[in-house]
């Protein structure tokens, strides 16, 4: 049997290794992590390979419509993802590019500056904790969280930017992931409510695609009028229920 992956969380405002009720390592970030900071927290972990879930600043995604064909040959194609994703997210520097198919002509694509992901992966071999994923948060949680979720629902992956204040991603589904939306504008509770989550909720709703529940993770708490709120523990596979 094949070993398990070891979780290392690198988010804006902590670094982490582990997860409950096994964390190995818990420093609060105001920041990229240092060489050093790295490399305690990976060495805190058994030697084997790592699975990286990165603040979705760190690995931004989007989701790209009508992608009707692919250029031959697996280099081709590596250059079309990347020229593409740079395209769609207007970045200034060059981004490795991770796509995956999600339905017929619809393309979900997660990226990170190469320079930070060779220097990382170079760090985490030379540490015998060898990079096997590297992975935005959101995408960790959905993942975790719509598996085995039947029903359309909505992902709030925050991160907190000050008192009372977070970035983050919103993601919906219905049968397969549909919506995703990034904020890296730092936003209080009734901001990400009114200007973010409502307008999604009613374009959904237009679109026949009503979620039936909202599913936070960052925030302890969260108000939310239109949809009953699910707050996710700290180990991002368990749910407190209302």
């Amino acid at each position: 049997m094949s070993s398990p992956m070891r979780p290392l969380w690198v988010e804006s405002h902590r670094l982490r290794a582990g997860e409950p009720p096994e964390i190995r390592w818990d420093r609060p970030l105001s920041g990229l992590p240092t060489e050093d900071q790295l490399a305690q927290a990976l060495t805190a972990l058994d030697p084997g390979p790592t699975a990286w879930i990165l603040d979705d600043l760190l690995a931004p995604s989007i989701l790209l419509r009508d992608v009707a064909e692919l250029p031959e040959g697996t280099e081709a194609r590596e250059a079309f993802w990347r020229w593409k994703f740079q395209q769609s997210m207007a970045l200034d520097a060059p981004h490795a590019v991770q796509a995956l198919l999600v339905e017929p002509g619809l393309w979900l694509a997660s990226g990170i500056r190469e320079d930070r992901r060779d220097a990382w992966m170079a760090l985490a071999q030379r540490l015998e904790r060898p990079i096997h994923s590297l992975q935005p948060r959101w995408l960790h949680l959905y993942n975790r969280l719509a598996a085995d979720m039947d029903a359309p629902g909505l992902l709030l992956s925050l991160s907190p930017a000050g008192p009372g204040r977070w970035t983050g991603t919103l993601a919906a589904w219905g049968r397969t992931l549909s919506l995703l939306r990034a904020w890296a504008e730092p936003a209080d509770m009734s901001t990400w409510q009114d200007e973010r989550l409502a307008p999604t909720i009613a374009y959904l709703q237009r679109e026949s695609r009503s979620p039936q529940a909202l599913h936070v993770h960052g925030a302890p708490d969260w108000a939310c009028p239109e949809l009953p709120v699910r707050i996710l523990h700290e180990d991002a596979g368990q749910e407190a229920r209302p």
